[in-house]
């Protein structure tokens, strides 16, 4: 297993020391939030890009690629019925590969509920996923020109109402066909789906590309009653190649104990998988 941290977890402590701690821990990706870099991601200069990338780098960390797609911003939406505005999406989207690209990832985590959620009233689920479906082929050319792969992110309802299912998601990756579109997998999301966390990695393997290890407690792998054994059992059975990076959304035990906590409890679970 390749394990990582999603950046935002840091907070205010500078990249260097926030480095230092994630490769003592035994992390060797670093997943970032465009929002971590300013107020406006896709303008930091080539400059400013390069120097970041060269600064996880040197501290022996790969970064993996972007999250938290279309948090902290204005004016964007996935599934709207404005096409102007899901134009405007698209091309966001497009200057995130770049930026990915130029900090040296691959993969971009498409979750952002607040910026993809429908209005039940006047849209369906279906034509919802229509109108996903035209905005992310509008990004795909970007895509393959920056050899990244963005990752939908199916969320539990208390996320918001669209793509609460694996299935959903992979309904727009079907209808897409590129090999840069694929699934992202989330456990405290997955916990929402009415089966075996285990079942539903297995029924989507061949689609997914990246993974986040959490609890439905917004804590870390183990740091709650999810049991992380069966899993990394199905990671295991399924010859996942990709990260396992987690993301907690509840800072209170403190970052050390997070970063800690989490990395003894996926490798203690790995250790009583059968290879």
């Amino acid at each position: 297993m390749r394990y990582a941290l999603c950046n935002e977890l840091f907070q205010d402590w500078p990249w260097e020391k926030s480095l230092e701690l994630t490769r003592q821990e035994g992390y060797t990706g670093w997943e970032i939030a465009p929002f971590t870099l300013g107020s406006q991601p896709t303008q930091v200069t080539a400059a400013e890009r390069q120097r970041l990338r060269k600064l996880v780098e040197a501290a022996d960390v790969e970064v993996i690629g972007l999250h938290w797609l279309l948090a902290q911003t204005e004016g964007f939406h996935l599934t709207t019925a404005d096409a102007a505005i899901r134009n405007r999406t698209a091309d966001y989207l497009a200057e995130l590969a770049r930026l990915c690209r130029d900090l040296g990832g691959s993969v971009m985590v498409l979750g952002s509920p607040q910026q993809r959620n429908f209005p039940a009233e006047t849209m369906t689920h279906d034509q919802a996923s229509d109108n996903a479906q035209s905005l992310l082929e509008k990004v795909v050319p970007t895509l393959m020109e920056t050899n990244v792969t963005l990752a939908l992110e199916p969320l539990g309802p208390g996320e918001g109402n669209f793509w609460n299912h694996a299935s959903q998601a992979v309904r727009v990756i079907d209808g897409i066909q590129s090999p840069n579109i694929r699934l992202h997998l989330d456990v405290k999301a997955m916990s929402t789906e009415g089966q075996p966390i285990a079942d539903v990695i297995r029924a989507n393997a061949r689609h997914m590309v990246h993974f986040h290890a959490n609890d439905p407690n917004l804590l870390g792998p183990g740091m709650g009653e999810v049991d992380f054994v069966p899993i990394f059992q199905a990671l295991l059975d399924v010859a996942y190649q990709g990260w396992v990076s987690v993301e907690v959304f509840d800072y209170q035990p403190g970052i050390e104990t997070i970063v800690r906590e989490s990395m003894k409890n996926m490798q203690t679970a790995l250790s009583n998988c059968t290879a």
